[in-house]
C-alpha cells in the first residue's frame, strides 16, 4: 500500500502566554503531496480536476539555483500549475547566511526560517522542494572563493543524487556561472547547474551505490534576464486558469511573497508577462536552431507510451495500457457537482500502477550498480574523457537506455501517477481524516523508565463525505500499534479509533541531526524532498481504507485543536519533544570583566508529560562567579507545563569566554537539552535543540559616566541586549513610540539596523530625531540598504553602488584613519585585538561615495579591492554628533564578539565636544 498525505490548512497559534514565552508548543505542519505537485491551497473539484489532468504526464523540470528566493517561481507554477510538469526546485543552500527583516534569527535559526518559507512557496506554486548540504556561510564575492568554503565535490555530489533521485528531462540554472551573477554562491550554483547536466550519468565518478541510478538529462537551459542573449523559449506565465480564477503570474506573485524574512512581498501581476529562458545544451535537438523551439520539450519523448517500452514483461505493458485508458475514462467522467463516476476507473488505474511500479524493483535511489551489466558498460566510456567528448557521446546515444535507467524511469514515473491517481481518489471519495489530541507535546519515549508516561491518546476519525461506502481497516500514529477493527463507513457517516501516540525522536530539522562540519551539513541528501522528511520527522497518524477494493493509506499530521476567539479554529501541530526540557535565555551573553557584577540568570524549564512532575534545578558555573541557591525546585503541571526559574548571580571574572550549564533533575535522570521556538504565521513552527549552557564573554570594557541610552530597535537585532549586558542605562524605544518620546532625556540614540526598511513610523518621525543632534545629541544609526540614500533620512547625502560594497573576509585588515578620534579612544582605546574573532563579514552595504561632512574613521577592503572608507562616518549636524556604522555588529553582537562591544560602548560615549572634526580629503 501507499502513503498518500491529507493535505490541511495553516493556521498557527502559540500556546498559553507562560509556555509561549519558554517554548512555544508548535502550529500545524502543512501536509501536502508536494511530491506530486499538489499543494494544500486546493480543495475539491479544483483538486480533482487537476489530479485527473496530471495524469499520464511524465515530464519533470528541474530548477537550480543558490539560495531561498533565487528560485524563478513564474517559471515553476506554469509549469506545475499551468502544464502539469513536476517541476522543482533545488537551492544549494537555506540561506542561512542572509539578513532578517521579520526577527533576531541568525545563522542556522535563519536557515530553518528560510526553509519554512520555501516549502510554503511551493506549496502555492505546486513544485518540489530540494537542497545540498551547503552552508551559506555569507556574501562571496566570486566562485573562488565560494569553492575555498564548499567543498566542491561533495556539494557536487548532492546535485547529482538530487538529479537522479528527481529524473528531470530539462534542468533551468537560474544563474549564468560567470563573474556577472554578481555574488559567488550565485556563479557556483550556474556552474554545477552545467557539470551536473554534463555528469548525472557518469558511473565512474559518481558510483551507483552512493548517488543512485544513472539518469542523462535531456535538455539543459538557463534563465534569460533583460540585458542577456536572446532566449530561445517564451512562456506567458500570465496565462489565466479559468478552474482557478488566476492567472499562474498571480500565483507565483503569492509563492514568492512567502519570503518574508527578505521582504520579498510582490504585488500580483494580471495580464500577459512573459518569462524566458535559453537553450545551452542538449542531447535532443539541434542547439543552433533552438530559435525554432516551441516547448523546453521538444525532442524529449514525455508521453505515457514511452513507458511501455521501458516494460520487459507484457503483464506490465498491459497494465500501462490499460492504466492510460482509465485516466482517459476519469477525465471523462469528472463533474464539478458529482465526482463520484470517477471514484471506479481511478481505483482500478491505482491497482494497475502498482503491477507496473512495483515490477521494476527498488525506487532508482536505491538501486545498486551491478544490477545488469549493460548500466556500467555504458558508462565505463566516460573515463578519462573531457565534457565535451562525454556529451558527444551521450548525444550518439541519446536514444539507448540501459536497463537499470529503463527500471528507474519505470519506476519513477509510474510512482509519481500512482500518488496522483490515489490523491484523485481520495478526493472523489470524499474521505477527511481528523488525528486530534488532547495536548501539543508529546514526550519522547524513555526506555528507561518504564514507569513514566510517554504516550497519549489521539482520537482519529475518518469521515465518509462521499456517495460510496468506504472500507476501514486500521489506524496507528507513529511506532503504536494499529488499532480498530474493520467497519463498512457508509456516505455521511464516520469511524472513530482512538490509537496511542508514542515517539522515539524529537521533532527537529533533519539536516541538523548531525553536527555541521563548518561550511557544510554533514546529514546524507538522499532522494527524498525536504516535504518528504517533514512529514517523516513529525508525529503522524496512518489510516488504513479500502475504496473501491484498492487498499490506501492516509497520513495526517496530530493536531491539538483550539479555538481562538477571533481567529477562530487553530490547529497545532503535535511535537515530539523531550519529556523535561531546560534552556537559557541565549547561547551566549556579554559581562563586564574585572569588576563585580550581580546579574539574574532565568532558566527555562517545561514538561510535555500529563501529571505534575517535580524537576529540580542547578547551575554549573565557572570559577569566580556564585549563586543564591545550589538548586531550585519546581512542580510542573498539565495546566502550568512551563516554569522561569531565577537564580541571582555575583562575582568577578577575568577577561576571556566562560562556560555556565543548567541541569534540571527529574525522576532522578538529568536533562540537559533544551530547545528553541521559531514560531511565525507563514511558516510552520519549528524548534532546534541545543544543550543547555550558555557562554559567558567577560569583556574589559569602561562605560562612560552618566550615560543614558535610547535604543530603536532593527532587525536581526541584538544591541539593547547587548548594552544591558554589559550594565549600560539603555531604555527600549520602538519605532511606533519616536513620534512622541522626549529624547532630551537621552544622552544617545541608537538605531538598529534596517530599521528604517523595516518601520514606516520611524521613516515618519525621523525628523525628530535629526531635530534631536542638532540640539546637542549624538545619534548612532547602523546599516542600512537603498532606504538610506531618500532624502530627509540621513543629515547628508550617500550614494550606495548597484551592487553594495561589502568586506566579507572577516579578517580583513582595517586601517585607522584618524587615530585621536574619540569614538575609538573613549572610553576604549580600540586597537588591534578588538579586530580578533569576528565572523562571516567585517561590513556590509557600505556607502561607495558620500558627502563631504563625514569624517571616515576607518578603511578596509577584502583582498584584490579597493579599499572602503565607510565603514564608520560621524559628522557634526548643528550641536551634535551623527554617526552611520556599516560594521557588522549585528553579527558580532550575538556571537559575543569582544571588540564589538567595545566599539558600541565607544558609540554611545561620543558628545558634541568631542566629536571628531571634518576631515579633508
Amino acid at each position: 500500500m501507499t502513503r498518500i498525505p491529507v493535505p490541511f490548512s495553516t493556521a498557527v497559534t502559540g500556546a498559553a502566554a507562560l509556555a509561549a514565552a519558554l517554548f512555544v508548543a508548535g502550529s500545524i505542519m502543512p501536509n501536502v503531496a508536494s511530491a506530486q505537485g499538489y499543494a494544500s491551497t486546493e480543495r475539491g473539484s479544483v483538486a480533482l480536476s487537476n489530479a485527473l489532468n496530471s495524469l499520464g504526464n511524465t515530464s519533470r523540470v528541474l530548477v537550480i539555483g543558490a539560495h531561498p528566493d533565487d528560485e524563478d517561481t513564474q517559471l515553476i507554477a506554469w509549469l506545475a500549475r499551468g502544464r502539469h510538469v513536476e517541476a522543482a526546485y533545488l537551492s544549494l543552500t537555506r540561506g542561512d547566511g542572509g539578513q532578517n527583516l521579520i526577527g533576531n534569527e541568525l545563522g542556522e535559526a535563519l536557515g530553518v526560517i528560510r526553509t519554512q518559507e520555501l516549502l510554503a512557496a511551493r506549496r502555492i506554486d505546486g513544485g518540489r522542494q530540494f537542497f545540498t548540504r551547503a552552508f551559506d556561510f555569507g556574501f562571496s564575492k566570486n566562485a573562488e572563493e565560494t569553492l575555498q568554503h564548499w567543498p566542491k565535490d561533495t556539494i557536487m555530489g548532492d546535485v547529482v543524487r538530487v538529479v537522479r533521485a528527481f529524473r528531470p528531462q530539462v534542468i533551468v540554472a537560474v544563474f549564468s556561472g560567470t563573474p556577472r551573477d554578481g555574488h559567488g554562491h550565485h556563479q557556483v550554483s550556474g556552474i554545477l547547474a552545467r557539470d551536473a547536466y554534463d555528469a548525472s550519468g557518469d558511473t565512474i565518478r559518481f558510483p551507483v551505490a552512493a548517488y543512485g541510478s544513472p539518469w542523462t538529462v535531456s535538455k539543459f537551459y538557463r534563465r534569460v534576464r533583460v540585458s542577456d542573449e536572446s532566449p530561445t523559449t517564451k512562456m506567458n506565465i500570465g496565462e489565466y486558469d479559468p478552474l482557478v480564477g488566476r492567472s499562474y503570474s498571480e500565483i507565483a506573485s503569492d509563492s514568492r511573497s512567502q519570503h518574508k524574512s527578505q521582504g520579498f512581498g510582490v504585488l500580483q501581476q494580471k495580464g500577459v508577462f512573459i518569462d524566458q529562458i535559453g537553450l545551452e545544451a542538449s542531447r535532443v535537438t539541434d542547439v543552433k536552431n533552438a530559435l525554432s523551439e516551441k516547448s523546453i520539450f521538444d525532442g524529449v519523448d514525455t508521453t505515457w507510451a514511452r513507458l511501455r517500452a521501458f516494460a520487459t514483461r507484457r503483464d506490465v505493458q498491459s497494465a500501462l495500457d490499460s492504466a492510460n485508458i482509465l485516466f482517459a475514462r476519469a477525465r471523462a467522467l469528472d463533474r464539478p457537482d458529482n465526482p463520484t463516476p470517477t471514484v471506479e476507473p481511478l481505483a482500478a488505474a491505482v491497482r494497475l500502477l502498482r503491477v507496473a511500479r512495483d515490477s521494476s524493483g527498488e525506487r532508482p535511489s536505491r538501486l545498486l550498480a551491478g544490477e545488469n551489466p549493460l548500466a556500467t558498460t555504458r558508462f565505463l566510456d566516460f573515463h578519462g574523457m573531457d565534457v565535451a567528448q562525454r556529451s558527444a557521446l551521450q548525444k550518439r546515444d541519446a536514444k539507448y537506455v540501459s536497463p537499470v535507467e529503463a527500471n528507474a524511469e519505470l519506476w519513477n514515473a509510474t510512482n509519481v501517477n500512482l500518488q496522483r491517481a490515489e490523491r484523485a481518489l481520495l478526493v472523489a471519495a470524499g474521505i477527511a481524516v481528523e488525528a486530534l489530541a488532547p495536548r501539543a507535546m508529546l514526550p519522547i519515549v524513555e526506555v528507561t523508565k518504564p514507569n513514566v508516561p510517554d504516550s497519549m491518546s489521539v482520537n482519529v476519525t475518518v469521515y465518509n463525505r462521499g456517495r460510496l461506502p468506504v472500507k476501514f481497516v486500521s489506524a496507528n500514529v507513529n511506532i503504536g500499534a494499529p488499532v480498530g477493527a474493520p467497519a463498512t463507513i457508509a456516505p455521511d457517516s464516520a469511524v472513530r479509533v482512538t490509537p496511542i501516540a508514542r515517539a522515539n525522536y524529537p521533532t527537529t530539522q533533519w539536516w541538523r541531526k548531525t553536527p555541521r562540519n563548518d561550511t557544510w551539513f554533514t546529514a546524507t541528501v538522499d532522494s527524498r524532498d525536504d516535504a518528504e522528511h517533514e512529514r517523516d520527522n513529525a508525529v503522524m497518524a496512518h489510516v488504513r481504507l479500502e475504496i473501491a477494493g484498492v487498499p490506501i493509506t492516509i497520513e495526517t499530521p496530530v493536531v491539538n485543536r483550539v479555538a481562538d476567539p477571533v481567529k477562530g479554529e487553530l490547529l497545532n501541530a503535535v511535537a515530539a519533544v523531550p519529556g523535561i526540557a531546560i534552556g537559557l535565555e541565549r547561547g551566549t551573553e556579554y559581562i563586564r570583566a574585572n569588576v563585580p557584577v550581580t546579574r539574574k540568570l532565568n532558566i527555562r524549564i517545561l514538561s510535555a508529560y500529563p501529571a505534575a512532575e517535580s524537576v529540580q534545578v542547578s547551575l554549573i558555573l565557572p570559577k569566580g562567579l556564585t549563586a543564591d541557591s545550589a538548586t531550585r525546585v519546581r512542580v510542573l503541571t498539565p495546566q502550568s507545563p512551563g516554569a522561569i526559574v531565577t537564580f541571582n548571580l555575583k562575582g568577578l571574572l577575568k577577561p576571556g569566554r566562560e562556560q555556565l550549564g543548567a541541569v534540571a533533575l527529574h525522576d532522578a535522570t538529568p536533562a540537559t537539552t533544551g530547545y528553541y521556538t521559531i514560531n511565525y504565521d507563514h511558516i510552520t513552527t519549528q524548534r532546534m535543540y541545543a544543550p543547555s549552557g550558555m557562554w559567558l564573554e567577560a569583556v574589559p570594557v569602561t562605560l562612560p559616566l552618566r550615560a543614558r541610552v535610547a535604543y530603536i530597535p532593527g532587525v536581526g537585532d541584538a544591541g539593547i541586549e547587548a548594552l544591558q549586558q554589559l550594565d549600560v542605562n539603555v531604555e527600549r524605544i520602538e519605532p511606533s513610540a519616536v513620534a512622541n518620546t522626549d529624547f532630551s532625556r537621552f544622552t544617545s540614540v541608537v538605531v538598529g539596523p534596517r530599521a528604517y526598511a523595516s518601520s514606516d513610523a520611524l521613516v515618519a518621525a525621523n525628523p525628530r530625531l535629526l531635530d534631536y543632534v542638532k540640539k546637542g545629541g549624538t545619534m548612532v544609526v547602523q546599516y542600512g540598504q537603498a532606504e538610506m540614500m531618500r532624502p530627509g533620512i540621513m543629515p547628508y547625502s550617500i550614494q550606495l553602488a548597484r551592487t553594495a560594497e561589502r568586506v566579507t573576509d572577516e579578517t580583513a585588515e582595517v586601517t585607522v584613519l584618524s587615530p585621536m578620534a574619540p569614538m575609538l579612544n573613549t572610553p576604549n582605546k580600540i586597537g588591534a585585538d578588538d579586530w580578533k574573532g569576528w565572523v562571516q563579514e567585517r561590513a556590509t552595504y557600505m556607502p561607495s561615495t558620500f558627502d563631504k561632512n563625514y569624517s571616515p574613521l576607518l578603511q578596509m577592503n577584502d583582498p584584490n579591492e579597493a579599499p572602503n572608507k565607510a565603514a564608520l562616518l560621524v559628522a557634526h549636524y548643528g550641536k551634535g554628533t551623527y554617526a552611520y556604522v556599516t560594521l557588522a555588529l549585528f553579527r558580532q553582537l550575538p556571537s559575543g564578539v569582544p571588540g564589538a562591544a567595545r566599539i558600541l560602548v565607544n558609540l554611545i560615549s561620543t558628545t558634541p565636544a568631542t566629536a571628531t572634526p571634518r576631515m579633508e580629503d
